[in-house]
């Protein structure tokens, strides 16, 4: 197949991944005592284009982010330098995504991990490691449900066709 700029599957990723912005964009607004704004990037990092219009990759990266926010938690508990903790993470997510069958996915489990680890100010804290898993998660929601509205909205237009009679295509 053929992968044009400008073709109804790329424009229609457009669209999921502008209504997804916008929509943890709002979540992030709406509660700014929380670190809502890295799920626009779990967010973007699950949504893809649906070439084939399967469900199997948005999955395969959802697990991913779960995975690498996970491992981010755990490595926050190591009483180790954060560089050392970081490394660790990398290490062990890349084999935990190998492990889980999808490494494919394991750079938005390795975001996941970065976005949960690292913390700039001061202290790192609980709650702002909780946070970022919370953000996570809420990308990945967005994201799923982003998906599988889209496709069941395809699903309804190839049921019914067009106007002029020939069906959507």
């Amino acid at each position: 197949m053929k992968r044009q700029l400008f073709n109804p599957v790329f424009l229609l990723y457009i669209t999921k991944c502008l209504i997804g912005t916008i929509v943890c964009y709002g979540f992030y607004k709406a509660f700014p005592q929380y670190y809502l704004s890295w799920s626009i990037v779990s967010l973007l990092l699950v949504l893809a284009p649906d070439w084939d219009n399967s469900i199997i990759l948005p999955i395969a990266r959802i697990k991913a982010n779960i995975t690498g926010a996970l491992i981010g938690l755990f490595c926050f508990t190591l009483p180790v330098p954060q560089l050392v903790s970081l490394c660790i993470g990398v290490v062990l997510t890349i084999a935990v995504c190998t492990l889980l069958r999808i490494p494919t996915s394991t750079r938005s489990a390795l975001a996941a991990l970065v976005i949960v680890l690292l913390q700039e100010m001061g202290k790192p804290m609980w709650s702002f490691a909780l946070q970022r898993i919370a953000a996570v998660l809420l990308g990945c929601l967005v994201g799923l449900a982003l998906t599988l509205s889209f496709q069941y909205v395809e699903r309804l237009l190839r049921k019914n066709p067009s106007p002029s009679g020939k069906g959507h295509e």
